[in-house]
């Protein structure tokens, strides 16, 4: 696109050319609307019909299409300004990506597929006359045990050759099965039977020998050819791909130069299309204004450039006196106001009044302001939390971090960091929890065992969007701190999870409804879920969605989280935290939730009731499922359940962060 001097150069002449093409009266008007309907085509097949074109500009696009319209059917002038505000930017109206070039066969320097295919197949022949002339080696151990591999006849069975009409006995040295008694009765005839059967016996194993022989040959023959063959395709595969790789980067490049200059023509037919067309609007578009007097009279005038016209009004003051005034239309956005000839104005002249200088009063007033506050005591941030100690009583089913029912200690704490601004505009709030109880089953010799072991943080900031709601980002992370077996563990030692083995992380951005501070829920459409494990030869991390080849699971899609406070009494206080994940790639048969419900009974000032019910549904956690036979015969998600009451010694913290700022 133009910018710099040449831009205002070319717009000034092209205000000129279109001022003087349309109102010059020896022009005829058809020659202008044909103009002006060749530059809307240009708009059109770009703003409406270029498949393989983008609006660079989203904010213009509607301007765009309200001058097409305008040119058109000529509604209210509302966009001319805002198209040009445009003019002087360097930034395009429209792009296309090189790939979308649709006459790339004509482009210079564009490598066809047809030269490719030309290509290969000459890589191809000279490949086959190198390798049919290249000495192939076959390995030793292709050709070991050939005994067993071919079948070969073994030494003093040639026989079975001439039985399997493989070859045929010469006439000459046919035996008889019956050898008469008149040459076992003559000493001659008796050695000339033996001396053929020695001979016979040659050769038979001569053939023999040469069967084996041509069986070797034909086997190793068909393994330098099977060698030859692979070693051919993998050199040809790479030399392929080193031309096309080649041939991908020297396409990419040419179309890339060659888009950049249709890209920078098209944009500037766009630039000079808009340039005549909101010339013209601004011509032939016209404001219809009406004055009015104090008397409730009212004229019209129509505002419009190179068209002179007049009006008159007469003004009014309270006597009911009147003044004519002429009013002129000297432009689409300016008017010109002339009192008649021939009136006269009297202009009144202010009595002389004794000079009060009220600066000296503001001097001597100004040391009495002197007094107020120093400084000003904020309060933005809040900090608290609760600490819980006692014994509990646990009910586990499906538990993916292992653990059995028993009555047990427990440790809970819970704390937050939350941060608001005055004003409401702002907010921060962080919290953290952590848990960990341990057992003992009941019996003697029993083993120590977990039975609870959380840590998670979440960090949640948020900016007031409109009544009650507020852009949130949020990071969530949750993981444990010990290994967690499958009791007894002499029978299982083999650990089933472990710290950040695994860790759940996610990342989200959404809404969040905020309307009171015991009750929030945020929307995140926006929302990235990890599963890590850390140690995946200690950990299987296939138990929870994760590759075996893998150490991480990434999954995008929506979340929403649901919290809940309220006090059911003065003494019991209810609390629910309703999370609930929805993979894009499979929403209606991948997705998560957790849900915990506690309740807390205040007993005294240090002594509270805690009772927790958990749900956890995972579609990536799989467990194994058995058939009637106790066998396993595949694996599949559960719903976990878990189930909590302690009583414990409490102890909590809520209060607010004071800070001095000074005012002056």
């Amino acid at each position: 696109m133009l910018v710099g001097k040449e831009k205002y150069f070319i717009t000034f002449i092209l205000s000129f050319f279109i001022s003087t093409l349309l109102l010059a009266q020896n022009t005829p008007k058809e020659r202008n609307m044909e103009t002006l309907q060749k530059e809307v085509q240009v708009l059109k097949k770009y703003f409406y019909e270029g498949k393989n074109w983008h609006i660079a500009q989203p904010s213009v696009e509607k301007d765009v299409k309200g001058l097409i319209n305008f040119v058109e059917d000529r509604p209210i002038d509302s966009i001319i300004g805002n198209i040009n505000s445009t003019f002087n930017t360097s930034e395009h109206y429209v792009i296309r990506l090189p790939e979308n070039v649709s006459d790339s066969l004509n482009v210079a320097g564009y490598y066809a597929n047809s030269f490719v295919k030309a290509d290969i197949d000459a890589i191809s022949a000279r490949l086959k006359e190198v390798y049919r002339k290249k000495k192939i080696v076959v390995p030793g151990e292709l050709i070991s045990n050939l005994d067993e591999r071919l079948n070969l006849i073994p030494e003093g069975s040639g026989l079975k050759l001439f039985a399997d009409s493989v070859y045929s006995m010469p006439d000459s040295l046919q035996i008889p099965e019956v050898i008469p008694d008149s040459v076992l009765n003559s000493p001659e005839l008796f050695r000339e039977l033996v001396r053929k059967d020695s001979i016979r016996n040659i050769y038979v194993e001569k053939r023999r020998l040469e069967y084996n022989d041509r069986l070797v040959a034909a086997y190793v023959d068909s393994v330098r050819a099977d060698i030859r063959k692979k070693e051919y395709n993998k050199e040809l595969a790479l030399q392929v791909k080193r031309l096309t790789d080649s041939v991908k980067v020297n396409n990419y490049q040419v179309l890339k130069a060659y888009n950049n200059l249709v890209v920078q023509a098209v944009n500037d037919s766009i630039y000079t299309a808009l340039r005549l067309l909101t010339i013209y609007a601004d011509l032939i578009d016209s404001v219809e204004v009406s004055i009015i007097n104090r008397t409730g009279d009212s004229t019209r005038i129509k505002l419009k450039e190179g068209n002179k016209r007049y009006s008159r009004i007469w003004l009014k003051n309270e006597q009911n006196d009147s003044l004519s005034v002429l009013v002129e239309n000297t432009g689409k956005r300016s008017m010109k106001m002339l009192i008649d000839d021939g009136v006269t104005i009297s202009r009144f002249k202010p009595k002389q009044t004794k000079e009060f200088d009220v600066k000296e009063l503001e001097r001597d007033f100004a040391r009495f302001n002197k007094v107020g506050e120093a400084y000003k005591i904020e309060t933005p941030w809040r900090i608290g939390g609760v600490g819980n100690v006692g014994i509990t009583q646990t009910y586990l089913q499906n538990w993916k971090k292992g653990g059995q029912s028993s009555i047990a200690s427990l440790i809970v704490l819970k704390g937050f960091a939350k941060y608001s601004r005055a004003d409401g505009k702002v907010k921060w709030e962080n919290w953290a929890e952590i848990r960990n109880g341990w057992l003992r089953p009941g019996g003697k010799g029993s083993e120590i065992q977990k039975n609870d072991d959380k840590f998670e943080f979440t960090s949640r900031y948020g900016l007031s969007a409109f009544h009650k709601w507020y852009y949130t980002a949020e990071l969530n992370f949750e993981t444990q701190f010990f290994k967690g077996f499958k009791y007894p563990k002499k029978d299982h030692p083999e650990p089933i999870s472990a710290f950040m083995a695994p860790s759940k992380t996610f990342m989200k951005l959404g809404f969040e409804y905020k309307p009171e501070k015991n009750l929030s829920l945020l929307l995140s459409p926006i929302t990235v879920k990890n599963v890590f494990v850390r140690d995946t030869v200690l950990i299987d991390q296939t138990k929870f969605g994760i590759h075996p080849s893998s150490r991480s699971l990434w999954d995008f899609g929506l979340n929403a989280d649901l919290r809940f406070t309220t006090n059911i009494t003065d003494d019991i206080l209810y609390e629910t935290k309703y999370k609930m994940f929805i993979d894009y790639k499979n929403p209606f048969s991948k997705f998560d939730i957790n849900w915990e419900n506690l309740f807390v009974m205040k007993l005294n000032d240090y002594v509270r009731l805690l009772f927790m019910v958990h749900f956890i549904y995972d579609d990536d956690v799989l467990f194994p499922v058995y058939d009637e036979n106790n066998v396993k015969i595949g694996e599949e998600p559960k719903l976990q359940i878990k189930e909590l009451m302690t009583i414990g010694f409490a102890y909590s913290i809520n209060r607010k962060v004071m800070r001095a700022k000074r005012i002056r």
